[in-house]
């Protein structure tokens, strides 16, 4: 089954990542401009996890950039990568309960 990228799903959202597939053991760069960064957040934090058990879960503090925030990080595991992002004041953007699901590739 060919791997396939959400990132045209998810652009409405203000999140994308390139690659559009992610390869296990290499970096994502993983932009956001969703909810958070709209309502003004100062600070933003992606979390990540692999797979329906967020495997290897782990917080990223994100960079401020033109277009809201960004983040390089590290493809630790060949399952689906999981994403879905917190403020400083702990309000969250997580897809409405769906969080963000991208395939990667091993």
């Amino acid at each position: 089954m060919p791997r396939t990228s959400k990132n045209n799903e998810y652009l409405q959202n203000g999140i994308s990542v390139s690659p559009a597939v992610p390869t296990s053991g290499e970096k994502v760069k993983v932009q956001y401009d969703g909810i958070l960064s709209k309502s003004g957040a100062n600070d933003v934090y992606v979390h990540i996890g692999y797979g329906s058990d967020w495997l290897k879960s782990a917080f990223f503090k994100m960079n401020k950039s033109l277009t809201g925030f960004e983040a390089s990080l590290p493809v630790e595991y060949g399952d689906t990568m999981n994403l879905c992002f917190k403020d400083s004041a702990n309000n969250w953007d997580n897809n409405s309960g769906r969080n963000y699901s991208f395939d990667v590739s091993q």
